[in-house]
């Protein structure tokens, strides 16, 4: 089965990507199938003990979830050489791939390759990296995410430090003029998501806060509804 289109929305609707860093590993397929219909995407992470200090999945658990998964998923690679191994995902089916900005060597190339596989692309930053030096890659690219913890585990408590550059990152989108996404990833919750909202984020990643939750796609809803609100009430959409 060939996998699910991205989604086809404006550059200021909020979107939702479970992240399955938090899921049941060995219900993978159910866990996916529990939030379709209510996320945009399901975001999955993959990590490889050397840029990060954890192990996860990799390209053939994203390809056999690509047969099984109802939503079209996101990949944040946390991998060193992403200039070698990225555009795979994306020749597998990946509707979005990212590739973190400290860990490529040759970005530019490998943002290009993405793309020309049929994906979109991402570039993501740490949460000590700042904005400013890849403002010039923004045509480049599809989506920047800004890490709100340090990469490597799930369920790290939010870094509020990560606002203002959050802030600053919408100034640069916005000056650029492009439909470039703004994604936060990490501590991600009903305590944090509204924050995020306001300071210019319009895809969310949530891991703990969906599948530690009794209802999955419920806790989905709620989280886009804060969002949504917060949005609405936000400067930067005008």
């Amino acid at each position: 089965m060939d996998a699910a289109p991205g989604p086809t929305l404006g550059p200021m609707a909020v979107q939702m990507a479970p992240s399955i860093l938090s899921a049941d590993f060995a219900r993978l397929a159910d866990e996916a199938a529990a939030v379709t219909g209510a996320a945009d995407w399901l975001h999955v992470d993959v990590m490889d003990n050397h840029f990060v200090p954890n192990l996860t999945l990799g390209l053939p658990v994203v390809e056999s979830l690509l047969k099984h998964a109802g939503l079209p998923i996101d990949c944040h690679l946390m991998i060193e050489e992403p200039d070698r191994w990225a555009p795979a995902y994306a020749e597998a089916g990946a509707r979005n791939v990212t590739i973190h900005a400290e860990a490529a060597s040759s970005p530019v190339r490998t943002l290009r390759m993405i793309r020309s596989a049929g994906s979109r692309a991402g570039l993501a930053l740490n949460p000590a990296t700042p904005v400013e030096p890849y403002a010039d890659l923004l045509p480049e690219i599809d989506m920047m995410l800004l890490m709100t913890v340090e990469p490597g585990f799930g369920g790290q408590p939010f870094l509020d430090l990560v606002l203002p550059k959050l802030r600053r990152a919408r100034d640069l989108v916005t000056r650029h003029g492009g439909e470039v996404w703004l994604q936060v990833d990490g501590g991600v919750s009903e305590k944090t998501i509204e924050r995020c909202a306001e300071a210019g984020a319009d895809v969310f990643v949530a891991g703990s806060a969906v599948y530690h939750a009794d209802d999955p796609a419920a806790a989905v809803q709620s989280l886009r509804a804060q969002a949504e609100q917060a949005t609405a009430r936000a400067p930067w959409p005008s």
